[in-house]
């Protein structure tokens, strides 16, 4: 085409025509969009498009680039993979000196129930979509859609391995993806805590030690023979951000990402923990976070030694670094707790299951800290909750969901002084200004911003969980 003035003009044209019709199709997408998410069918594209939104918002997706043991920073893929399988090669197979077992412990040898098919099926409706795929990139969806079809093969398949006691090969495979992470007030007596950490816990579970606890608590011989299948001849490889490493042997601790595992490493604690563990509130047991009471200090160092003592003798390992001791409602000269004759680190706060617990009794501490938690929940759906063509009511539930869940966790056992709730409804009501964009200039109520946006008040909220949290508690007894 001759570059005459009238074919630039025509040009110019044809140009200016093209980008307003993308422009009109990206606008119907967007409505079609919008419309699709303010119904029932839309809410999952929802959560998906503030996932997505939050992740375009990051400059970095995955960190690349890790440091060798000398400290110098690996940019080549090959040495990044073998520095990977190098590190959790040693991590997953390094046993902690444990004293051997004399004593043996009687098998329960006993007839096991096939797997009916309606335990497959109640386990495959359990499992959430849209989760990583294993080794065989089969997603959960695919046995989803198979329906009955897929109940029958499962079940025939769980039952002939739980007859033949022997796993498929494919089975003793995984995939490991490393993932950052960024981290008593009656009568005025004095309440001492020492929050026990231990090293890489579920990674060095003897599996010895595994198969005797599992046989101590009465478990069927042949569901232990069969669990003894799935960690033999177990191997692994790490998926990070330059690819796959090699297989290496895992041969000590639980499998990871294992819903089982969970299960087996508290049947283990449970075991070893057996002669020493108190009643609640004295000692306070999840997984592998311990809290050990005393009203005394002697006693609580005298009681963290036995702990040592039972756990170390059969291959965990209390850190003497990470375990912490704290006083609450301290006088002076409360002194400090030594493990083996090294002191234990003394603290004012301690972050326990999320929560923050301080020494003098007070949760001014874990308020703030909730406001964080919300502030960082709404950050994460901002790219829905500042969206302008997003109904109010979506975005009340967004924010229900994601950002006010953030908020009230743990402050159902908080008791809330007047100013500690004023401080999370500011910072509710600064949120719901933000998302409906609006400001404190416009003079609108804040009753007529929490009714736009179908949210109530924070403070009924947290009356409703602790009387929730209540009858939760009388019940039990």
């Amino acid at each position: 085409m001759d570059r005459t003035i009238e074919n630039r003009q025509e040009y110019k044209e044809l140009q200016r025509r093209v980008k307003r019709e993308v422009s009109k199709a990206k606008q119907k997408a967007y409505d079609e969009l919008y419309t699709r998410l303010d119904t029932r069918e839309g809410e999952k594209d929802l959560y998906r498009l503030a996932r997505q939104r939050d992740r375009d918002g990051k400059d970095v997706q995955q960190v690349r680039v890790i440091k060798d043991r000398d400290g110098r920073v690996l940019t080549s893929e090959e040495n990044i993979q073998r520095r990977w399988k190098e590190y959790f090669e040693e991590l997953m197979n390094e046993e902690n000196e444990r004293e051997k077992r004399v004593e043996g412990v009687n098998s329960v040898e006993q007839k096991v129930d096939k797997i009916r098919k309606d335990e497959v099926r109640k386990a495959l409706k359990r499992m959430k979509s849209g989760k990583a795929v294993g080794p065989d990139d089969i997603p959960v969806e695919v046995w989803k859609c198979l329906g009955e079809a897929a109940v029958e093969f499962l079940a025939s398949l769980f039952n002939r391995v739980l007859e033949s006691e022997r796993m498929p090969e494919e089975w003793r495979r995984s995939v490991l993806v490393p993932i950052f992470r960024i981290r008593y007030r009656d009568d005025q007596r004095e309440l001492h805590c020492v929050f026990v950490d231990l090293e890489k816990a579920y990674d060095r579970v003897p599996r010895e030690e595994l198969w005797y606890c599992m046989r101590k608590s009465g478990v069927a011989e042949k569901y232990v023979r069969v669990v003894q299948g799935m960690y033999e001849r177990s191997r692994t490889v790490v998926k990070c951000a330059v690819g796959q490493t090699e297989e290496f042997k895992v041969e000590v601790g639980l499998h990871q990402g294992s819903a089982l595992s969970p299960f087996l490493f508290a049947m283990v604690m449970d075991q070893l923990s057996e002669e020493v563990r108190q009643e609640s509130p004295w000692t306070m047991m999840f997984a592998d976070d311990i809290v050990i009471c005393s009203e005394s200090r002697e006693q609580v160092e005298e009681n963290l030694e036995r702990w040592r003592f039972a756990l170390e003798r059969r291959g965990m390992k209390v850190s003497r670094s990470k375990t912490e001791y704290m006083c609450v409602n301290e006088r002076e000269g409360s002194g400090t707790v030594r493990l083996q004759g090294e002191e234990v680190k003394k603290v004012q706060e301690f972050k326990y299951l999320e929560s923050t617990v301080q020494s003098n009794g007070e949760c001014g501490k874990e308020v703030k800290k909730r406001v964080q938690a919300g502030w960082n929940g709404w950050r994460k759906v901002s790219g829905v909750l500042c969206e302008r063509k997003i109904s109010a009511r979506i975005k009340g539930k967004v924010y229900r969901t994601v950002v006010r869940a953030a908020m009230l966790y743990g402050l159902e056992t908080v008791s809330l002084r007047k100013r500690q709730e004023s401080e999370l409804e500011v910072a509710e009501l600064k949120m719901l200004r933000f998302s409906l964009g609006v400001t404190r200039l416009d003079r609108i109520r804040n009753e007529y911003i929490r009714g736009t946006a179908h949210v109530g008040r924070l403070g009924d909220k947290v009356r409703e969980a602790r009387l929730r949290w209540f009858g939760h508690v009388q019940r039990r007894e």
